[in-house]
Parts: C-alpha cells; sequence; structure tokens
C-alpha cells in the first residue's frame, strides 16, 4: 500500500460502473466528463450493494459508512493509493462520481457549471442548496472584483446572489465592496467579520461543513471518532486525575486510584483551637487558614510541594470564618463571625484596610473579578458593595442573605450568590435586579461556585451535598452521600483535573472523595482526630488537597507513592517539616 512518500503520483480514483478515469490536479480521479452525465452525478446517500450490512457485535455500524470513513482517513494522511485500492477492492467509493465532478469544477473555479451540478446531485433540503449557492457566488464575487472585472461582480450581485433571498446583510456588506474594491478585496485577509477572497480549498470546506455527510464525508471523521471514544473512556475513568499526553489506541484507557490524593504528607499545627475555614489561592501557591483562635496563616507552597508558613494575622476579636482571595492573589479578604472584614496584603502581612457597619455584623466577603469592589454579607440580611477605599457603593436590602458565611460572585461580576432563606440559594443579577434559585427541601450548611461559574455545590443537614447546574434553567444534577454531619458546618468543594471531584469534610473526622460525574465514592481519608470542617484542592495541582479540623491540624493530602525513602515523619517521598521555615 502506498503512502504520502510514495514517489508514483499517487492514485485517487472512485470505481466507477462505466465511463473512462481522468486524472485531476490533486491526484483524484472522476470519469471523463463526456461519458458522466448528470443523472449519472445524483449523490443523495450512495445505493450501494450490501448497503444494509453491518459489522461489529453490537451489529449498529454500517459497513458502507465504516469503509468510506476509513477511505477518507487515508486520503487525508496522504496514503492516496491505498485509499484508492480500498475503494476499487470494496466497490465502495468515497464518493460519488457527481460529488467529484462538483469538486473539481471548484477547484477550477468553473461556477456556472459547479451550481448546475449542486442543483442535480438530489439534495433534498433547499435551504442547504441556496446556502451553499450563495458560498460559491460570494466566491465568485469576490474573485471577478480580484481581477478588477467590477462590472461582472455587480452582475453577479444583481442577477445571481441577490435573488437568492438569503443573507441579505451580507449581500449589503458585498454590496459596500463595489465602492471601492482595490482597498477592500485582499487575498487571505479577514476584519470587520467580512471574509475576503478565500482559497478554493478552504471553499470546499466550507462546502463540506454545508453538505450532508451521507454527500461528503466530514473531513478527518474517523480521528474525530477515535478522539471521541477517548474523551468518553476519560470521562468514565473514576480516577482520572493527570493531564493526558498521548493515549494509546491498542488498549482501554483506565487510571487507579493513586492518582488521587490519599496520604498525609505534611501535618501544620500553628493554629491553637479549632481550624475553621482554608482555601488555595487562584495560582495554588498559598494555602490561607483560619481558625477559633482569631487568627489567620497564610502559608506558602514551595516548587517541591512542601508548605511553609508566610505570614500570621491577629487583629480580629472573633473567630474567623470566611476567606477570600483577590483575583490576582496579592491581597486577601478575610471575616470575623459577626464582626468586620479586613484586607490584608499578602507579601507585606500588612492590614490594608478595615470594613465595618456601624451597629452591624459582617458575615461573609467575596470579590468583583476586576478586583476593584467586595462584596460582604450584613447580619440585617442585606449584602454591601464597597469600594477598595472603604466607600459603600450599594446596599441591597431585603432577605439577601443569612448568617451562613458563604458568598460567591461569577467570574462575569454581574450575579451575586448567597444564601438568602434557610433551604434556598438566590443568584441575583445585581445590574439587572433579576435573580434566579436554587430551592432546597433541607436546610442549607454551606455553598461554592465552581471555577467556570458552571456549578453550585450545596452542603445540607441531611448528610447530602448536591450539584446544581446553573446554566440556563437551574437543576439538580447529582447528589453525593457518605459523608457524617449532625451538629456542625462541613464544608464542600470541587476539585481535581478540570474539577473531576468533589471532596467534603465529615464529623466522623474523614475527608471524602466523590468522582463528580458519576457521583461514585471514590476514596476515605483518614488521619484526623476531629470533625473536619473545611477541604480545599489546589487549583494548580490535582494532586494536593487541604483539610481543616476541630484536632486543630491542617493536612495536605498527596498521591500515595508507594515504595519511597521516609523524609521526616511522612512517608510519600516528600521531606516536609511542620509549616516554619
Amino acid at each position: 500500500m502506498g503512502g504520502a512518500e510514495d514517489e508514483e503520483p499517487p492514485l485517487k480514483r472512485v470505481k466507477v460502473s462505466s465511463g473512462q478515469l481522468v486524472d485531476i490536479s490533486d491526484g483524484t480521479f472522476v470519469r471523463d466528463r463526456a461519458s458522466c452525465s448528470l443523472g449519472d452525478s445524483m449523490a443523495r446517500p450512495l445505493d450501494l450493494q450490501g448497503d444494509d450490512e453491518v459489522v461489529g457485535t453490537k451489529g449498529v455500524v454500517k459497513k458502507v459508512e465504516f469503509v468510506r470513513i476509513i477511505t477518507e482517513a487515508l486520503y487525508s494522511l496522504g496514503y492516496n493509493k491505498a485509499g484508492a485500492h480500498l475503494e476499487e477492492e470494496s466497490g465502495i467509493p468515497l464518493h460519488s462520481s457527481g460529488i467529484n465532478l462538483f469538486m473539481q469544477q471548484i477547484r477550477d473555479g468553473k461556477w456556472d457549471e459547479s451550481l448546475t451540478t449542486l442543483n442535480r446531485i438530489g439534495l433534498v433540503d433547499e435551504k442547504i442548496v441556496k446556502l451553499a449557492s450563495f458560498v460559491i457566488l460570494e466566491q465568485k464575487f469576490f474573485e471577478l472584483l480580484d481581477k478588477e472585472k467590477v462590472l461582472d461582480a455587480l452582475k453577479t450581485l444583481r442577477t445571481e446572489i441577490s435573488p437568492l433571498s438569503i443573507e441579505n446583510n451580507r449581500v449589503h456588506q458585498l454590496s459596500s465592496f463595489i465602492i471601492s474594491p482595490s482597498q477592500q478585496v485582499l487575498s487571505g485577509v479577514s476584519g470587520q467579520g467580512i471574509v475576503r477572497v478565500k482559497s478554493r480549498t478552504k471553499l470546499l470546506e466550507e462546502l463540506q461543513r454545508l453538505l450532508p455527510p451521507t454527500v461528503m464525508i466530514p473531513e478527518k471523521r474517523l480521528v474525530h471518532l477515535v478522539q471521541q471514544a477517548l474523551d468518553l473512556q476519560l470521562d468514565a475513568c473514576r480516577f482520572h486525575n493527570y493531564v493526558v499526553g498521548e493515549m494509546s489506541l491498542l488498549t482501554d484507557h483506565k487510571c487507579g486510584g493513586d492518582h488521587i490524593p490519599s496520604q498525609t504528607v505534611q501535618i501544620l499545627q500553628e493554629h491553637s483551637d479549632e481550624v475553621w475555614f482554608l482555601q488555595f489561592s487562584h495560582n495554588g501557591n498559598y494555602l490561607a487558614s483560619s481558625s477559633a483562635d482569631c487568627s489567620v496563616i497564610i502559608w506558602e507552597v514551595k516548587l517541591d510541594g512542601c508548605v511553609f508558613l508566610k505570614h500570621l494575622f491577629s487583629g480580629h476579636q472573633k473567630p474567623v470564618s470566611y476567606i477570600s482571595w483577590s483575583p490576582d492573589d496579592h491581597q486577601l479578604l478575610t471575616c470575623g463571625v459577626e464582626e468586620v472584614v479586613r484586607q490584608w496584603d499578602v507579601e507585606s502581612g500588612e492590614c490594608i484596610r478595615i470594613y465595618e457597619k456601624n451597629g452591624l455584623g459582617l458575615i461573609s466577603c467575596g470579590w468583583a473579578p476586576d478586583g476593584k469592589r467586595i462584596f460582604c454579607g450584613v447580619t440585617d440580611k442585606s449584602i454591601s458593595m464597597w469600594d477598595l477605599e472603604g466607600k459603600e457603593l450599594e446596599c441591597w436590602k431585603g432577605n439577601r442573605t443569612i448568617r451562613i458565611s458563604d458568598l460567591g460572585i461569577t467570574s462575569d461580576g454581574k450575579h451575586v450568590v448567597s444564601v438568602c432563606k434557610e433551604n434556598t440559594i438566590v443568584l441575583f443579577e445585581w445590574e439587572s435586579r433579576t435573580e434566579k434559585v436554587i430551592q432546597e427541601d433541607q436546610a442549607i450548611t454551606s455553598f461554592v461556585l465552581s471555577m467556570d461559574n458552571k456549578y453550585v455545590l450545596v452542603s445540607l443537614w441531611n448528610q447530602e451535598i448536591h450539584l446544581w447546574d446553573i446554566q440556563g434553567t437551574v437543576k439538580l444534577i447529582a447528589k453525593y452521600k457518605g459523608h457524617k454531619r449532625s451538629r456542625f458546618v462541613v464544608r464542600s468543594c470541587f476539585g481535581g483535573l478540570d474539577q473531576a471531584f468533589v471532596a467534603s469534610g465529615s464529623e466522623d473526622s474523614q475527608v471524602y472523595i466523590w468522582h463528580r460525574g458519576s457521583g461514585e465514592l471514590v476514596g476515605t481519608l483518614a488521619g484526623h482526630s476531629g470533625t473536619v470542617n473545611c477541604v480545599s484542592w489546589n487549583p494548580a495541582n490535582p494532586h494536593m488537597l487541604a483539610s481543616a479540623s476541630d484536632d486543630r491540624s491542617i493536612r495536605i493530602w498527596g498521591l500515595n507513592r508507594v515504595n519511597m525513602k521516609q523524609h521526616g515523619t511522612v512517608t510519600n517521598g516528600v521531606n516536609c517539616c511542620n509549616g516554619r521555615s
């Protein structure tokens, strides 16, 4: 079988019942036009002998279609002889002789003949015929202008393009080119949404996308199907948590549980009381934690994965229940329980500003995506917005939030997400003042937005975690069960590669991990000796997870690497310390 490197001219041909094969410029063979009538050229789905024959154990793959996409793959890889041999031996042509003629007419710029052939190849949908005609005539129009044949281009526009009565806005745009064709028509250049003269190969690709796949096999269809199958394997893999390079087609993809963080690699014990909250920075270089001891700690994540204390903040008079990183990770907001919100500089460790309201306490905080405004939940159930100078810009009163210290702001800055009632989350578009809600049957304890703003993960009193799709109409799409919660607030998070996992704390001192898509519990991490209040997955490292507990410690979880040397008191091949450098 010949490859792309064969010395002989490529032999791309179609097996036909009669008529002489004629070589064309790209190695494709079609019948001599004199022996190829338009009746022969009909390109309705190919009516071939054995068209209903199937291959494969499921009995759903049509042999004719299968052979045609293999043939197309051979040609697209440059194996023209092999493709031609397959057409000849199987008796199944890649395209009908009519389509081959049509394609060659396009390559040759024989626009009138190509339109005649297009109307004879048996397309049922008249809209597709008109759209394809428009694309061909637009190319004709531009090529005429490119040759400075302005009157001919004007005639094409008036007598051929306009009568199609489609794409009226585009027709108006084309008419503007008549005014100054020398300045507007540039080969291969596009701008202001208007495509200029394109190559005829690009034109064929555009027509290929327009015409039904039964008439013209989509380009690289086999590669697309294989890639689709690989993607489905990755989606179905319950433990997939690493960036895939090349994947073998010779075996099915399957990961083991060793790609999920499951072993303690470091224990941080700098807090003197229960650790209530923690969160990695967006870039994964820092971890912030807060405690019932009223302190906040910023930890630095080194390149080797070790975590070291960078700053310890003391200034809050009450336990710190919530933390929010600025979009650029240069600043940090911390919120005391019904107290004030403090803004800290991450590099210097200085408190830059304090946000407060007379006679009221703040319960939650979050950043606008531009980093120029902050939002806070208030004990009177309102939500306030401040600038970075401490000036209150707006306050939305009413049941906008309750005393649950969670607040979400979507990445477009348009929606503020909060718990407005015991069992209701509101997505409030503050500019238009419209809203949509997530209605639960049980009381809500906490929630978190996914990084892509498509989902909300809601933790409930009844020991369930619900996943809601908030794109368009709000809908519940998954539930996660197994963790324990009866008295305290335990938080959950998204995490892992492409946020494919859900993790949660638990009152039984363990961390629970589920596969987000299937809802299957894929791991429980033991090590803490008290309730695990909060978990956070490093967004830059899918193999690093942190958990905060009532046992006053933070655990850093990593991969369970066997047969590696012990360093200090941990086994994971990581040389870690107690958090102080």
